[in-house]
């Protein structure tokens, strides 16, 4: 499709309509930037685990990746390099890949380095690609860097693997808190002496799981033990000078926040974590970021009962004053109640809507002010990555995804420090998010950003009315669909569009 045709495809006919019958299939998306809502934190993706391979492929290859999720840059055409990311998650091995296959992790990609060893020794040989790709994320003007762990080190660890033995007891036995702690700020400062800086810590993964199977490095924890690690850890943070915030605590699915569902003692951890008469309360010390993070995994279909599930969560964060929420972590899985299943690769628009639906979701129900994907690589013929590559550790074939683009729609030109505004879309009465739109404001310019879903096998006509906007004010658009990826397009108005059949839209009149 040529760009002229591609400008086209937007903007209906908006000559006099003076005596005709309003359109019965136009739909009205009315934006006031005077309500607002939650302050947009970053969009993230992490490196687990082929980051440790793929930073060290041939140069080319591993910049191609690192453009693809990173650059703020355009071709020629106006059209995006990359998404933009504005938060690249990094993976702290617990040393399991040394272990090779006694580590009892079947599959050597689960398998992760470690930079620190058993005497605190810092070496960046360690984790060498993943250094790399955290570093190309600097290069290219990533706002923030997190590390996560999954596990504690295996020489820390009760039974000397990544994996705990059974789910009754977490792998980490409490007189070993102190040295997790400081494993985990060696790993920072030596980060920090390469030049990273960085901005999150988040010391435990999905607590609620068992992992005994030697899928991947994984541990439970129950709340106490949460408790107990991030108090060690904010004491050395605290004299070591790093700036670092904690993250907690990364809930396998979001009910854990919000009741006890079916992990008594492992759940409930908005109340256990940041209710001031908890006895697990940790909201007063220094270095815990006041954001409690989740996944959204298992709870995203059907449609109307995500949209419940994420009502009654925002309801329990505004009951802690000043607590935001983090959707640190998502691909997926599983069947979701017939709609999409999470085996097998798709690079087209099936998935890459789903996502869609569940980013709006997330960031319009949750009210999340975060959203993060979890591999940014896959070697899988999964549904779980943005960017795919064949499973060879020194070289190999790289394909980007629609999912990839479709998360560009949004992170891309929703930058850290944006506002969420009121944006409602009146018209259709399915109720299914098959057409959904949100928008976010940046505080300093003004400028607003509006991402429009339409997941509908036919293009739909949407008239949009910015309250207080003007009129011939200029819009660029951006288009995810079966045919484009991010392409750029100039629109004269935007009080008339249509649409395109399955595709993601985001109108701006920002520079970007």
């Amino acid at each position: 499709m040529s760009k002229l045709i591609f400008f086209f495809v937007f903007v209906l006919n908006t000559g006099c309509l003076c005596g005709q019958a309003p359109d019965p299939d136009m739909l009205t998306l009315r934006v006031d930037p005077q309500i607002g809502y939650q302050t947009i934190d970053h969009f993230g993706a992490s490196d687990a685990w082929s980051g440790q391979f793929v930073g060290n492929w041939p140069e080319h290859k591993k910049n191609s990746i690192a453009d693809w999720l990173f650059s703020k840059e355009v071709d020629a055409a106006g059209d995006p390099l990359g998404i933009g990311l504005s938060m690249w998650r990094m993976n702290l091995g617990a040393g399991s890949a040394g272990q090779g296959a006694e580590s009892g992790i079947k599959d050597p990609w689960r398998r992760a380095p470690s930079f620190v060893d058993e005497r605190g020794n810092f070496d960046k040989a360690g984790q060498k690609g993943q250094l790399w790709l955290a570093q190309a994320a600097k290069q290219r003007h990533v706002e923030y860097l997190l590390t996560f762990l999954n596990s504690p080190p295996v020489w820390l660890t009760r039974n000397g693997k990544a994996f705990a033995d059974s789910g009754t007891q977490s792998n980490l036995a409490p007189e070993n808190y102190g040295a997790f702690a400081d494993f985990m700020v060696a790993s920072l400062a030596g980060l920090q002496e390469e030049g990273l800086s960085v901005g999150f810590i988040s010391p435990v993964n999905e607590p609620q799981w068992d992992w005994d199977d030697g899928g991947q490095e994984g541990t439970p924890y129950w709340n106490h033990e949460i408790a107990g690690i991030v108090r060690y850890l904010n004491a050395a943070l605290q004299d070591s000078g790093l700036p670092t915030k904690i993250d907690i605590a990364e809930a396998g699915q979001i009910e854990y926040l919000y009741e006890e569902h079916n992990r008594p003692g492992r759940s409930n951890q908005i109340v256990e974590f940041f209710g001031s008469s908890s006895p697990n309360f940790l909201g007063d010390l220094s270095h815990v970021s006041q954001a409690i993070s989740g996944h959204s995994y298992f709870t995203t279909s059907p449609f109307q009962k995500a949209v419940e599930q994420r009502e009654v969560l925002a309801a329990a964060i505004r009951q802690v004053p000043g607590l935001k929420y983090w959707m640190s972590e998502y691909c997926i899985l599983g069947g979701n109640n017939g709609e999409i299943s999470g085996d097998k690769k798709d690079l087209g628009m099936a998935p890459a809507l789903y996502m869609a639906q569940v980013i709006h979701n997330d960031l319009v129900v949750a009210n999340a002010s975060a959203w993060h994907w979890w591999l940014a690589i896959s070697p899988y013929d999964y549904k779980d990555g943005l960017v795919y590559i064949s499973k060879k550790e020194a070289d190999g074939e790289l394909e980007d995804s629609k999912m990839l683009w479709t998360l560009g729609n949004y992170s891309r030109f929703i930058r850290p420090g944006y506002q969420r505004v009121s944006a409602k879309l009146h018209g259709d009465q399915s109720g299914d998010g098959d057409l959904l739109a949100s928008a976010y404001r940046d505080p300093k310019s003004g400028n607003l950003v509006m991402v429009l879903v339409n997941a509908t096998s036919v293009a739909a006509k949407i008239a949009v009315r910015v309250l207080g906007g003007e009129s011939g004010e200029k819009w660029t658009a951006y288009l995810t669909d079966p045919d484009h990826d991010l392409a750029f397009g100039e629109i004269s108005s935007i009080e008339e569009l249509l649409v395109p059949a399955r595709s993601v839209l985001t109108l701006t009149n920002g520079s970007y």
